[in-house]
């Protein structure tokens, strides 16, 4: 979740220095009211904090049959850029997959645990990192670069999974908006067969704005969108959700905003205590049984052909 967001609880005087919490404020109040391309970089950059892999991030879990590889993007620049895409499959070629689209500051190095959590409750999973995060080229991304990025994920996960209702989104906290904007545009059953979202919001200017006074006023001009609220009423496959009550990035009354805008039959599971970032590790009995009953609902694995890998 954007980086402001902690910034702006600093400044409401919660333990941290005022000065240095307010220069995001600035930023992103300056980039909206002046139109300056640099301002509107920088306000990109501290909210959705990309970030590239490190050395430290070289130990890394892999099995049998993983697979990393890039592929090459189209910018508006012309340049040619990559994207970072990780296929983690299971035993089973039947089983399930799962798109997995994380949120912002962590690249995928970082989601390790989350992923191995749902690959543990039985998912293949094809993961991304956005340009700007992991191996992926070193940009300052947008909403529009993020989500095109993960239609290019989208494409290689329909190449792995040849079953629509088989296949299932899944988006954490900024992803969350990048899953919901990209299921809009699908259909259940000839596309895929289910949403999950975790830690989500409804718009990011409603995090800021739960950050208190500066929270408020950033939010009325930040051009940081992310909307879910607008997009969630198309959605038409079974949804799931997962929140932590004692989320401090993202309350866990957004979430239940999400879910009361969503259609009927949303799912909802509140983790009494859970964190942000870590509903896996906090109730991980909760956390696998969520994950297996959304599974069991899914189009039957009998019959079902083998994916094929890709070229």
């Amino acid at each position: 979740m954007p980086a402001i967001i902690p910034a702006l609880r600093r400044s409401t005087g919660r333990g941290f220095p005022r000065r240095a919490a307010a220069v995001p404020v600035v930023l992103v109040l300056l980039a909206a009211l002046a139109g300056c391309a640099w301002l509107d970089g920088q306000q990109r950059q501290l909210a959705l904090r990309p970030t590239p892999t490190r050395a430290a991030d070289a130990a890394t879990i892999e099995r049998p049959g993983d697979e990393r590889w890039m592929v090459p993007v189209a910018a508006a620049e012309g340049m040619a850029q990559e994207l970072a895409l990780w296929w983690l499959p299971q035993p089973d070629p039947q089983a399930p997959t799962l798109l997995y689209l994380h949120g912002t500051l962590r690249n995928l190095y970082g989601n390790q645990p989350k992923i191995e959590a749902l690959r543990e409750a039985g998912f293949a999973i094809l993961a991304v990192d956005y340009r700007g995060w992991g191996d992926s080229t070193s940009i300052v991304p947008s909403e529009d670069t993020i989500s095109a990025d993960a239609l290019v994920a989208w494409g290689e996960m329909v190449r792995r999974q040849p079953v629509p209702g088989r296949r299932v989104i899944f988006g954490h906290s900024m992803g969350g908006a990048v899953a919901v904007r990209l299921a809009s545009g699908l259909r259940h059953g000839a596309d895929y067969g289910a949403l999950i979202l975790e830690s989500t919001f409804t718009r990011m200017p409603d995090v800021a704005a739960e950050a208190g006074f500066w929270g408020r006023l950033a939010a009325g001009f930040t051009t940081l969108g992310f909307d879910s609220l607008s997009r969630i009423g198309r959605v038409d496959a079974p949804i799931v959700m997962l929140h932590g009550s004692a989320d401090d990035t993202v309350p866990v009354q957004l979430g239940r905003r999400l879910r009361d805008a969503a259609p009927p039959g949303v799912r909802w599971v509140e983790f009494e205590g859970g964190p942000h970032s870590r509903l896996h590790s906090h109730d991980p009995a909760l956390y696998r049984a969520t994950m297996r009953q959304l599974m069991d609902t899914l189009t039957p694995a009998t019959a079902v052909p083998a994916p094929a890998t890709p070229p």
